[in-house]
């Protein structure tokens, strides 16, 4: 079931701090997180980039870099050791600022237009954070990036090694769009696209290129690759122009009829899927 917060008609006054935290509380009961297969005892160590990384900042290996860069500190102590070990209860600090484990959120936006994937923008645009963030009570973060007016499906979550690889080239996650173009693209173009097409960073291609079926000018384009712009680039080195974008499937996950600007926590068996499509170990889960 989707969610997205109703207008209110009542006053400032009421609608405040009180009302925000009910609206948190009510979203908070339908969170689903994840934990990590084995339970932590308080006397249990866990190895250092683990527990960054399952702080929600980053992946195990960009845990690595902060900890070989010196930007790591366990009870005040620099560490720069690989593989240091440390407890639940130990204060780790990343950049001087205090990071602790948290359950694994996953959340799947049909993003609108107009908005920026990104967590805060200093032109005060809108952002996909300012859909989601206030109402699960984390700190997400968008895998990958749609157009500030590409629309569609956005996942979101504070688990770092499952982002990086989702967005790792060597996995090559199938994204599919719907691109509107402004003319009708005929049957020897959209050969073209899926044999390759010449852009000025190099050859690409679809993996996949097809018409819709009742709008003939909608040309629906499977990818792996994550390049900038790349469909938009694709359908120019046709001649042609693509007027509006929209995603509609990433990896195992699909937009349905999710409406725009709403969202929804992943089901315990996407996350799964998603996990042991890039090699992850699946996960245990309970209600939140």
């Amino acid at each position: 079931m989707s969610y997205r917060p109703k207008l209110s008609s009542t006053s400032p006054e009421r609608f405040g701090e009180k009302e925000k935290q009910k609206k948190r509380a009510k979203a908070a009961k339908r969170v689903l997180t994840g934990k990590a297969s084995e339970t932590i005892a308080e006397n249990e160590t866990i190895r250092l980039n683990k527990y960054i990384s399952r702080s929600g900042i980053c992946s195990r290996r960009d845990a690595d870099e902060l900890i070989k860069e010196g930007k790591v500190k366990v009870n005040g102590i620099v560490v720069t050791e690989m593989g240091h070990q440390v407890l639940p209860t130990d204060k780790v600090q990343v950049n001087d600022n205090y990071v602790q484990p948290e359950n694994f959120v996953y959340v799947l936006l049909n993003k609108p237009g107009n908005t920026i994937t990104t967590t805060e923008d200093e032109k005060g645009r809108n952002t996909v954070m300012d859909l989601v963030e206030e109402y699960t009570g984390h700190r997400l973060y968008p895998v990958g990036r749609l157009d500030r007016n590409t629309t569609g499906l956005l996942l979101l979550t504070n688990d770092g090694d499952l982002a990086n690889r989702l967005m790792h080239p060597s996995y090559s996650v199938t994204k599919v769009y719907e691109a509107t173009c402004d003319r009708i693209l005929n049957d020897d173009e959209l050969k073209q696209l899926v044999k390759g097409v010449e852009l000025e960073d190099g050859i690409a291609k679809a993996v996949k290129a097809e018409r819709h079926e009742e709008v003939p000018n909608i040309v629906i384009l499977s990818v792996h690759e994550g390049r900038n712009h790349l469909v938009k680039r694709l359908i120019a080195s046709l001649g042609a122009e693509v007027i509006r974008l929209k995603r509609t499937q990433y990896a195992i996950l699909y937009i349905d009829k999710l409406r725009s600007g709403r969202w929804r926590y992943l089901k315990a068996f996407e996350v799964n899927k998603l996990r042991t499509s890039v090699k992850l170990p699946e996960m245990k889960f309970t209600k939140g």
